[in-house]
């Protein structure tokens, strides 16, 4: 199993909003990232600071395009872009990937 670790920032005075969207996270959105692979996918936040991390089951290069090929997942861009700052990789069309440094098994 690959792991994936993203990060990001929320908008100032936003996370309240944020956090509110996610609790309220689409079906069809839940469904995408289940038909990517994507397991034991958390989110964290520090102040404003994002860091993601997901576990992908059909490894990284299919999650990433699952979610390319997905008109639900731009709608959720779409719909999250006043509330969040990503940086995105132009080539996978998804957040970059932080390097691994350290792994305790």
């Amino acid at each position: 199993m690959e792991r994936m670790a993203w990060k990001g920032r929320i908008r100032p005075g936003m996370k309240a909003e944020y956090i509110r969207r996610h609790n309220e996270i689409w079906p069809e959105m839940v469904e995408v990232l289940k038909s990517a692979g994507i397991v034991n996918y958390t989110i964290f936040a520090s102040g404003d600071e994002l860091f993601g991390y997901y576990e992908c089951e059909k490894g990284i290069v299919f999650a990433e395009q699952t979610q390319a090929k997905s008109p639900v997942v731009d709608r959720w861009n779409e719909y999250m872009k006043d509330v969040l700052e990503l940086e995105m990789d132009p080539e996978t069309g998804a957040q970059p990937k932080l390097e691994p440094v350290f792994r305790l098994d």
